[in-house]
């Protein structure tokens, strides 16, 4: 009993001294055991160099076409000058070998043959040669043989030969207030489509409203070209498709004509020789064809000057289609056979009314009588 008693004491003294211990300040309890997780500490990281900023794009937007700028023509007055001027270059030689021959003392049967083949030379022809030679014999003659008196004698000669008197003023407008309708004719190669750009050009200049018809359909070269034309002077151009009908071509242009309100309706035309009878066909519906809408008042002849009596040819058989009104004459300058617009004249019967003298687009006048015949004589 006793024993029992010590050992009870004993355990009790010991764990009292083990209370005590934990009891002691500075000891720390440990944490209860747990699942922990170690988070690692954010990340600083280096700021990044600055970089500059890309302005922001700007689409540019597509480039506006500015509408070319139209060209000014040149007027009558500055080409007529320009014609004496370049007259005086191409044509003299018959006019000096004239009055070379008429200045001689003697006048004598060699020297009248001489004038003669002379004349005949420069494309006059026959009939109009024999009229001017036994004219100017007869008033040499009469009047004396002095080289001033030959020089007037043979300026009024000529000057008859030319026919001052007769009209060559382009029909231009029509009547009841429709426009006015100008077929252009000739054959290619004969600068029949740049006739037809040049004389809207005049027109444009005297204030006029134009619109062009490209009915030589089977050459898309013409079409384009004449289209060219109408742009650099602000004409509109009617045109159809390649090959197709030039009578409707014509009507088309002849009725936005009419629509428009404009002065003058000017329609290009085809100028095939080959097929004379299709050639008439062709040029005589389209005539047919505009005059459904209104009647055609001018009739252009397009001749290359340098052709000589070719020329006389294609005027015949033109002739023959068309009511031919009035001769342009291209390439004067080119030619010293200046005697054509007396021969072609003679042949139809209608004036010289147009001369071309040069490649700029306003090298084309209105041919005056007095200011060729002052050419002619230099």
């Amino acid at each position: 009993m006793g024993d029992w008693l010590y050992l009870i004491i004993g355990i009790a003294v010991v764990a009292l001294i083990a209370l005590v211990a934990l009891l002691r300040p500075g000891r720390s309890t440990p944490p209860p055991t747990a699942t922990t997780e170690v988070i690692a500490p954010p990340r600083v990281e280096e700021p990044a160099p600055a970089v500059a900023e890309a302005p922001p794009v700007v689409e540019e937007a597509a480039p506006v076409e500015a509408a070319p700028a139209l060209e000014k023509p040149e007027g009558t007055a500055s080409r007529l000058v320009r014609l004496r001027q370049r007259l005086a270059r191409s044509q003299g030689t018959l006019g000096r070998g004239l009055l070379a021959l008429l200045s001689r003392d003697r006048l004598d049967e060699d020297t009248w043959e001489s004038i003669e083949e002379t004349l005949l030379t420069a494309d006059i022809g026959v009939a109009p040669t024999q009229q001017v030679v036994e004219h100017l014999r007869t008033r040499l003659r009469v009047e004396g043989g002095q080289a001033p008196d030959a020089r007037a004698v043979l300026r009024e000669e000529l000057l008859a030969l030319v026919d001052p008197t007769m009209d060559r003023r382009l029909q231009v407008s029509g009547e009841d207030g429709r426009p006015g309708v100008l077929l252009v004719v000739g054959v290619n190669g004969s600068g029949k489509t740049t006739t037809v750009g040049k004389i809207a050009r005049i027109l444009v200049a005297e204030d006029r409203s134009v619109v062009l018809g490209a009915a030589d359909t089977f050459r898309a070269a013409a079409v384009d070209q004449l289209a060219t034309w109408g742009e650099r002077v602000g004409v509109e151009v009617v045109r159809g498709p390649e090959g197709g009908d030039p009578a409707a071509v014509a009507f088309e242009a002849v009725r936005e004509g009419l629509e428009r309100g404009v002065d003058t309706v000017i329609v290009d035309t085809a100028g095939r020789l080959q097929n004379k009878a299709g050639l008439m066909d062709e040029l005589g519906k389209v005539k047919r064809v505009i005059e459904k809408h209104s009647p055609v008042t001018e009739v252009l002849l397009v001749l290359d000057a340098t052709t000589g009596q070719n020329g006389l040819i294609q005027a015949r058989v033109f002739s023959e289609v068309v009511d031919v009104t009035g001769i342009v004459l291209t390439k004067l300058d080119g030619s010293a056979k200046g005697g054509i617009v007396m021969a072609v004249q003679r042949e139809l019967g209608v004036p010289v009314k147009l001369v071309g003298l040069g490649e700029g687009p306003d090298d084309l006048a209105p041919f005056d009588a007095g200011a060729f015949v002052d050419a002619l004589l230099g």
